[in-house]
Order: structure tokens, then C-alpha cells, then sequence
């Protein structure tokens, strides 16, 4: 992931990635991932390139990168922590794992810490219910956090 690359690096790139995927049946997706994987987040100069390439409009693209929440319109942290934000972990003391994790941190969900470090994101439900509350660390799921294992979780990112 490079996060600071020339803007005619990103539209180079996205031609790139755009002519290697756009043969898959349904490829946007598949090609809004892999920009993502390789950018940090979909950077804004990517979507008319997409757009023109897939015989879209810039609308359609917009739509799509909007309406999924895991694609980004800004880069993260070097670490993304998720906190489930569903009933079930909300039922287990999730609000106060997450009120914990924020002043930890001293950020609040959709920021970045100022070290560029940690991006704390709510996330609607982990598939994790039965081990409530339930976090995310970089793709790594773990359960039943408490304001304990929270810190460790936060250590563990700032290292």
C-alpha cells in the first residue's frame, strides 16, 4: 500500500489495474478492491478512469465506492481498528469497550489518531455475536473485549 503517490502515478496505476480485471464478469468490485489493496483507499482521480474505461457513468462509480462501507475516500492509519457497533456486542458493553478505545486513543470512529498510527472504524456486526463485544485488528477478529483487552489491542497497534 502507498499512500502518497503523484496524482498521474494513481491514474497510471488505475489503468493498469482497471485493464487487468476488466475482462471478469462484473468487475467493479473486483477492481475497486484491488485499488483500495494497492492505494490504502480509493482515491477520487480513480473513479473517472474507472468510469471511462468500464463504459460508466462517474455516478454509478460514486455509487458503488459510497455505498460499501469498507471502501475509503481518505487513507487510514498504519493500523485499522474495528469495533463492532451491532445489538448484540452494544448488549455486552460494547458502548463503554468503545467509549475505552476512544479516549485511548483520543479520537473518535472515522479519525485517525495524529501519529497516523491507529483509524478507529465501527463495523455493524463481526459474525461474532456469541463472543461479544467483538473487535477487528487488522483483519484479525477478537472477541469478548473488554476494557482490558482493549489496551492490549492498543498497545499491540502502536508498536
Amino acid at each position: 500500500m502507498n499512500v502518497h503517490v503523484a496524482g498521474s502515478d494513481v491514474g497510471t496505476r488505475t489503468l493498469a489495474i482497471v485493464g487487468a480485471l476488466k475482462g471478469l464478469e462484473g468487475p467493479l468490485l473486483p477492481i475497486l478492491h484491488e485499488i483500495q489493496a494497492e492505494f490504502g483507499y480509493v482515491p477520487q482521480e480513480c473513479l473517472p478512469v474507472i468510469a471511462r474505461e468500464l463504459n460508466l457513468s462517474r455516478a454509478e462509480v460514486h455509487g458503488v465506492v459510497s455505498f460499501y462501507h469498507d471502501y475509503r475516500d481518505h487513507p487510514t492509519g498504519r493500523h485499522v481498528l474495528k469495533l463492532c457497533r451491532a445489538e448484540a456486542c452494544q448488549s455486552m458493553g460494547g458502548d463503554a469497550v468503545a467509549e475505552r478505545v476512544k479516549a485511548l486513543l483520543g479520537i473518535d470512529f472515522h479519525q485517525t489518531t495524529l501519529d497516523g498510527t491507529v483509524t478507529l472504524e465501527p463495523v455493524y456486526c463481526l459474525g461474532l455475536c456469541s463472543c461479544a463485544p467483538a473487535a477487528m485488528l487488522d483483519g484479525e477478529v477478537h472477541g469478548r473485549i473488554d476494557a482490558e483487552l482493549a489496551g492490549e489491542l492498543i498497545a499491540e497497534a502502536r508498536r
